[in-house]
């Protein structure tokens, strides 16, 4: 990140957007974490002490909400910022702040770096980010997947914010965040003026601030001086880009974040090579808000047919450029979504078929590329049926498991409840073998999706929400609006000490130090805080602890909200940072105890039971090593990280005696070599006097 002028940078389009920030100018960055973006918070978090050496302000923001309105700093100051969260969920999440940041305008360049979740690989519902830079007119750019257009996407972004005193979309894929490439760096520049001086020098503007009549006025402002001033810039600076071909019949024009599959699929047309250089002509728009009507208008002139290729629904662009050509007066047939599926990603096989429909339809010769598909048929046609799905699940040793191992006894005792979810790890649990969850409305949404619910009843609603969205949104979304009801309903707040959906990012209430960050502020005083009366923390792993709380909660009449704070490290966080440690210990031949369970299959029944009350990924079955057995029995496998939650399970189910529990030992002292033998030897005289029992009895 400290590479100057005319040095070569090599990385992924995450490092790289960094590194253009640097370069920008910037003088605040703010955000919240979510895919495909979460890396880009790790990573600013990492450079804090560059941002710091700058003069740049960095923060993790508590929601999207509070990282949009961070953009306020640049309504009245020539101040750059940048804010990133994941899109739609996070836009949703900060409309507010966006519409009156929208509305308003900006002064400094403004430039949302949203993580675009689309497609099959999405955690979120399946909506886009156009729909959103159209509702509030902020200028969506879509650049072309490459680590040099990207860089220069984000430079193009604030001057385009600025000339336009507009706010801007950056729109980032999932491939665009982890393409890798190499761009030649510029230097890093110190904001001017910095933050201070704008502090120290206050302005103030009335008809930036969102209040009668001059919200009235910004509407205007939009149409007349900021969209034409955003159309001048674009086409001045040539940020879409018109890429010849060796027809002039027909043309393609394709969002920006598509242009890479798109190449890769007239390739196996044999109608471009790798690099892109294509007989069909090619209008790429690395900006789809808002449209150039003139150059859209002049590449389709003179052409039979132009396809246009837009990912998702509704198609916004294809109405807007049916309109334009039909204003224009234009005789070009535009193809799309007809020959495109309306909804669902484009992968290269989709690309593929729609572009064979087209060319069929409009007699440009072709080779016909092989079908992946139909040379792996008879393959998939063996195994169909065989293969399970494979749905997302909790780790292996993960702590929110035996809270919903817990939960589930309690239904089993007490029959089903109503259990209101919420966006986390956790939401998982409404997948097998739990089966628990009838909604999620949003993160940190649990506790009010259930606020309906809050009636007489000898069955209240149960609602789950973790740290991460107690934090952002439940606190007073959840809790708060459930005191001031009066429900009377449990919400288990899941505390696993991070943010950990997102990628382990430190919280209020993590319990450890975080160098900058103020934590340890525990949830139960927070809840408390507030008015709720009934609280208590639990350890997860404690299952007959867990069961108590979860019964005492749900039985208790008239004493308002109760929440109940599931306490325990997330297993994944754990095993990083304890993994190095133990391999370390391990290489320097200290003494180092590795705890771990099992299942003694002569002991095991075979009925699987604690398989079905816990889901752990260790956890699995093998073949009855008794002949006279055909069911086959459970078994741990070397993945265990010896959390005991099976065992646990088995325990307070009362399911069998079969699990135990093992010390590995690792470089083993000589009084751990004397107790082995001694216990070897032990066991062999027992077991050698069983068998001469057997004979005699035989």
């Amino acid at each position: 990140m400290r590479i100057g002028a005319g040095e070569e940078f090599a990385g992924e389009g995450i490092l790289a957007i960094t590194k253009a920030l640097l370069e920008s100018g910037v003088a605040y960055v703010g955000g919240y974490q979510g895919s495909p973006i979460s890396h880009l918070m790790d990573v600013l978090s990492d450079a804090e002490e560059i941002l710091g050496e700058l003069g740049i302000h960095f923060e993790t923001s508590a929601n999207e909400a509070a990282a949009a309105a961070m953009a306020a700093a640049s309504v009245n100051y020539p101040l750059r910022g940048a804010v990133t969260f994941k899109s739609t969920v996070g836009t949703n999440v900060a409309s507010d702040a966006l519409a009156n940041l929208a509305s308003g305008g900006v002064t400094g360049g403004v430039v949302f770096i949203v993580g675009e979740d689309y497609g099959e690989g999405s955690s979120i519902m399946q909506e886009r980010t156009h729909a959103f830079a159209m509702k509030s007119q902020m200028w969506l750019i879509d650049p072309r997947p490459n680590v040099p257009s990207i860089v220069k996407a984000v430079g193009q972004a604030f001057e385009l914010s600025e000339a336009s005193n507009t706010p801007v979309f950056l729109q980032m894929r999932i491939r665009s965040c982890h393409v890798h490439g190499r761009f030649i760096a510029k230097d890093n520049v110190r904001p001017s003026p910095s933050l201070r001086d704008a502090l120290e020098n206050p302005k103030r503007d009335l008809e930036r601030i969102v209040l009668p009549p001059a919200s009235f006025v910004h509407e205007q402002e939009k149409v007349h001086k900021r969209w034409p001033a955003a159309i001048e810039y674009i086409k001045a600076n040539g940020l879409n880009e018109h890429f010849e071909g060796g027809r002039d019949d027909v043309g393609i024009i394709v969002q920006g974040g598509l242009y890479n599959s798109l190449i890769r699929t007239l390739e196996r047309l044999r109608l471009s090579d790798t690099y892109g250089n294509s007989d069909i002509p090619i209008y790429v728009m690395n900006v789809t808000y808002p449209m150039i009507d003139d150059e859209v208008v002049s590449f389709c002139r003179g052409k039979n047919a132009v396809l246009l290729i837009e990912e998702g629904q509704p198609n916004y662009i294809e109405q807007s450029v049916g309109s334009m050509l039909r204003r224009a007066d234009s005789s070009t047939v535009l193809v799309g979504k007809d020959v495109f599926p309306m909804a669902g990603e484009y992968t290269i096989q989709v690309l593929r078929s729609g572009l064979v429909g087209f060319l069929e339809q409009h007699q440009v010769f072709f080779k016909p590329p092989e079908d992946p598909m139909q040379q792996i048929a008879g393959f998939i046609s063996e195994i169909d049926g065989y293969v399970p799905p494979r749905p997302p699940g909790l780790c292996t040793g993960c702590p929110e498991r035996p809270v919903f191992a817990s939960l589930k006894m309690l239904q089993q005792e007490m029959g089903e409840f109503h259990v209101s979810a919420d966006i986390g790890c956790h939401l998982f649990s409404i997948l097998p073998p739990f089966n628990i969850g009838n909604t999620t409305m949003g993160y940190g949404l649990g506790a009010a999706g259930a606020s309906a619910f809050n009636t007489e009843s000898d069955r209240p609603a149960i609602s789950i929400m973790g740290d991460g969205g107690f934090w952002h949104n439940g606190l007073t979304s959840g809790i708060g609006n459930a005191v001031f009801n009066q429900s009377d309903g449990l919400t288990i707040v899941v505390d696993n000490n991070y943010s950990a959906a997102t990628g382990g990012q430190d919280l209020l209430s993590s319990k450890g130090e975080a160098e900058g960050r103020s934590t340890q502020h525990p949830i139960e005083k927070a809840v408390q805080g507030i008015g709720v009366k009934w609280t208590k923390t639990v350890r997860t792993y404690d299952i007959g602890e867990m069961r108590k709380a979860l019964k005492e909660a749900v039985t208790q009449k008239g004493t308002g909200p109760k929440v109940l704070v599931a306490q325990s490290e997330c297993m994944l966080n754990k095993q990083r940072r304890e993994k190095p440690l133990f391999a370390k210990a391990v290489g320097d031949g200290k003494r180092v105890v590795r705890e771990r369970f099992g299942v003694d299959e002569d002991t095991c029944t075979g009925d699987h039971a604690c398989i079905r009350l816990s889901g752990c990924p260790s956890l699995t079955v093998k073949p009855n090593p008794d002949p006279l057995k055909r069911q086959p029995v459970s078994f741990v496998d070397n993945s265990c990280v010896g959390c005991g939650n099976c065992g646990e399970v088995a325990h307070e189910a009362v399911l069998c005696p079969s699990f135990y529990k093992a010390e590995i030992i690792f470089n083993p002292g000589a009084f751990d070599v004397f107790l082995w033998n001694l216990r070897k030897k032990f066991i062999g005289w027992l077991q050698n006097r069983a068998d001469r029992r057997r004979l005699r009895a035989a």
